[in-house]
C-alpha cells in the first residue's frame, strides 16, 4: 500500500528537483527514504541559479 504512494511521489519529486536546478537522481533517492518530507523540503527550498558545469 505505502509503495503505491511513495514510488510515484519519488518520480514527482525528481521532476520538481530538476525544475529547481537540483539533482533529480539525488532527490529521487532521498524521496525513497523521506517520502513526503522530501516533497516539503523541495517546496520550501528556492530555485538554484543555473550553472554551466
Amino acid at each position: 500500500m505505502i509503495v503505491n504512494i511513495f514510488f510515484p511521489l519519488t518520480l514527482i519529486n525528481a521532476g520538481i528537483a530538476q525544475g529547481k536546478n537540483r539533482s533529480g537522481l539525488n532527490w529521487f533517492l532521498a524521496s525513497l527514504f523521506l517520502g513526503p518530507i522530501a516533497t516539503l523540503l523541495l517546496v520550501i527550498f528556492e530555485k538554484l541559479p543555473y550553472s554551466d558545469g
